[in-house]
């Protein structure tokens, strides 16, 4: 499974502006919600407020997955999102973030939510991919990195 797989153009917003954890998920969650019209925008954040509450998304590096997990979904939303700044986002190396692959994910569904997770993970440890995806300026730039990926 590649990221370029699970992303599509309307998912991918690069040099994006939020100052605040809070503000980023708001952001991925009206994101998300274009993909999901039939869920409330504050369901999503709700999911993806409940995840974070058990412990930061963010991974180190400045890098955060942030997911959530909804009942009445039948697929998995994946968005990628590249800040301008770093924000503070309560990372385990304490460092702000800017590169954000979150997911919205069917409920009950465990073993691909998992594998999912992993093929992300294992994905962003390319430094030289990281690098690309924020050096993208536009949309259209970052979801060319995103479709480009190349697997290690």
């Amino acid at each position: 499974m590649k990221l370029s797989s699970l992303v599509n153009k309307d998912c991918s917003k690069a040099a994006v502006l939020f100052n605040s954890k809070k503000r980023i998920l708001e952001y991925i969650s009206e994101l998300a919600h274009t993909q999901l019209p039939e869920v409330s925008q504050h369901a999503i954040l709700d999911a993806l407020m409940t995840r974070e509450k058990l412990g930061s998304t963010g991974i180190g590096k400045g890098i955060a997955i942030p997911h959530g997990r909804l009942a009445g979904i039948d697929h998995v939303v994946t968005m990628v999102l590249v800040s301008e700044q770093a924000i503070p986002f309560e990372a385990i190396d304490k460092r702000p973030v800017d590169i954000f692959v979150a997911l919205i994910v069917p409920d009950g569904d465990n073993q691909h939510h998992l594998k999912t997770l992993a093929t992300i993970a294992d994905r962003l440890k390319d430094k030289a991919f990281c690098k690309q995806l924020r050096q993208a300026k536009t949309d259209d730039e970052l979801f060319s990195v995103i479709q480009n990926e190349s697997s290690n």
